[in-house]
């Protein structure tokens, strides 16, 4: 019997957002952040305890980018996030009194003051505060694939003629993957599925054996293979490559899809922009932004929230998921002849729960009972890889109209000559300095990693979207203002230590870098 093969990629990335200097007054950025560990990491770590415990056997993909995890791994930021939870125990805690006439808002907000409070415990008690080592055991043992991706999730298309750029980028996110999790990753994550002619040389030139690349890369190649997106294929380096379901997460997001249920929780009815900001307490500072606080008490039909009733739905809509899945793998074995069919399904982590409340609810329903197809990942799929049939790719993307025009528009597009030229410089000073040490390197090694984190893929998709565009530009231009000082700091020979020090301090990603990443290959 033909298999019916589905893959589900996770994909979690985080901006470098990190405010060391502030002292319990944490900016609305930070939100961003802590409620993905509150409402994600933390219970995809529950869900995969709870797998274990119940000894069922899941394959899931995940990926978790370098800079996402420096932030976890940040005792600055840990201890943020845990005054993060204090506020909003001690705001459930007033909310539970609030709502004491009102038994459907009070079983609610009792709900989301317990899921904090177990926050706490997990994160304090259970993990001593390291999700990092938490997913690398899971890993270890089975549960998951970690794939490596970028060092600051850049968008490759954008640097396609600049080789040296690509490998720096493709180096440190290997080094990262190594540091963190303590294994080789086999398959490797482009940002935004950004695919452009020459990556897959720079892919395999590092040992990567698989990547997967948006569906019109596939069908839109000159030679198309004509088992689709149903099978993995090759590109003339012999890089295995899987093209994404089209249809995920549309199914669930899209117009119709799963997530509009009316019985879900509405995210956007949060008692942090609805009730007075002297009720909310340290949540919201005085004169600061508001932000969403967890205590959601309506439904997206506009009524009281009955969590049982919502993971009922999320249980049903998961078997619908899976079923619909599997009709699909069973239609594209038929029309290869019977011959095995996969599909690769990509979620972004945010809507396990930051997006869709009852999230991961669905997930776990979907990883629990996957009936008639076998959940997988690519790593156990390119047995024969040097066999596959092999095709030219079509340069595409998974954001804008399927070639990135959202991280490339009259909002962001003035960012990327910053970006380009210093790399330009950046590449120019590796070769000038090839064996410098001390206060130089110390020098050139700040300057790449303020270049990485300015080609970061999110700062052009928050001004796209228009989430913190303020914040965006004062964090851009930090590192661009950085960037130039190192510069002329190395043409003058002069450098202020204290200056140094201090942003050494403020921006403490990757405290292993190495300027050299960016040299020419001989």
């Amino acid at each position: 019997m033909a298999g019916k093969n589905l893959a589900l990629v996770v994909v979690a990335h985080q901006g470098y957002i990190r405010h060391a200097e502030d002292a319990g007054d944490y900016a609305a950025e930070n939100n961003i952040l802590f409620t993905a560990i509150s409402r994600t990491y933390l219970p995809l770590l529950a869900m995969l305890r709870r797998l274990e415990a119940d000894k069922i056997s899941v394959s899931l993909s995940l990926v978790l980018s370098p800079t996402l995890c420096a932030l976890l791994d940040d005792p600055i930021v840990q201890k943020q996030y845990i005054d993060w939870l204090d506020a909003r125990i001690a705001l459930g805690e007033r909310e539970c009194v609030r709502c004491k006439d009102d038994v459907a808002q009070r079983k609610a907000a009792e709900e989301t003051l317990a899921q904090y409070r177990q926050n706490k415990i997990d994160f304090t008690e259970t993990y001593a505060q390291n999700l990092v080592h938490p997913f690398a055991e899971f890993a270890r043992k089975g549960y998951l694939e970690l794939l490596a991706t970028a060092g600051t999730h850049a968008f490759f298309p954008h640097y396609a003629d600049m080789t040296e750029v690509l490998n720096a980028q493709v180096e440190a996110g290997l080094y990262a993957h190594r540091q963190y999790f303590g294994r080789v990753s086999e398959g490797f994550w482009l940002p935004y599925l950004g695919y452009a002619d020459g990556v897959e040389k720079v892919l395999r030139s590092y040992g990567i054996n698989y990547t997967v690349l948006d569906t019109a890369a596939l069908l839109f190649s000159q030679d198309m293979p004509n088992t689709g997106v149903f099978a993995p294929v090759r590109s003339p380096h012999s890089l295995v490559l899987f093209g994404r379901d089209s249809a995920t997460p549309r199914d669930i997001m899209g117009e119709g899809g799963f997530m509009h249920d009316g019985v879900y929780k509405n995210l956007h009815k949060d008692i942090g922009f609805d009730l007075d900001a002297d009720a909310l307490g340290d949540v919201v500072m005085s004169g600061k932004a508001r932000v969403a606080t967890g205590y959601c008490y309506r439904t997206k039909s506009g009524d009281a929230y009955d969590a049982d009733a919502a993971r009922a739905q999320a249980e049903r809509d998961a078997a619908r998921f899976v079923a619909g899945k599997k009709a699909r793998l069973e239609q594209a074995s038929a029309l290869l002849g019977g011959r095995d069919a996969t599909l690769f399904c990509v979620f972004d982590a945010a809507l396990f729960g930051q997006e869709w409340a009852e999230g991961m609810v669905f997930l776990e329903a979907v990883l629990r009972n996957a009936d008639g197809v076998t959940l997988t990942t690519g790593a156990r799929l390119i047995e024969r890889q040097f066999v596959l049939p092999k095709i030219t790719p079509y340069p595409s993307a998974a954001c804008g109209a399927g070639y990135g025009e959202d991280l490339l528009d009259s909002t962001n597009g003035w960012m990327l000559r910053y970006t380009r030229k210093m790399c330009e410089r950046m590449v120019d000073l590796a070769g000038r300095f090839p064996d410098d040490t001390g206060l130089k390197a110390r020098l050139l090694n700040l300057g790449a990693k303020e270049l990485m984190i300015a080609q970061g893929g999110e700062w052009a998709a928050m001004l796209h979207e228009g989430r913190f565009p303020e914040y965006v530009r004062e964090r851009f231009r930090r590192s661009i203002a950085a960037f130039i000082a190192v510069f002329d700091s190395l043409g003058s020979n002069t450098v202020s230590t204290e200056w140094l020090t201090q942003v050494e301090r403020a921006d403490a990603l990757f405290p292993w870098m190495n300027y050299r990443i960016f040299s020419r290959k001989k």
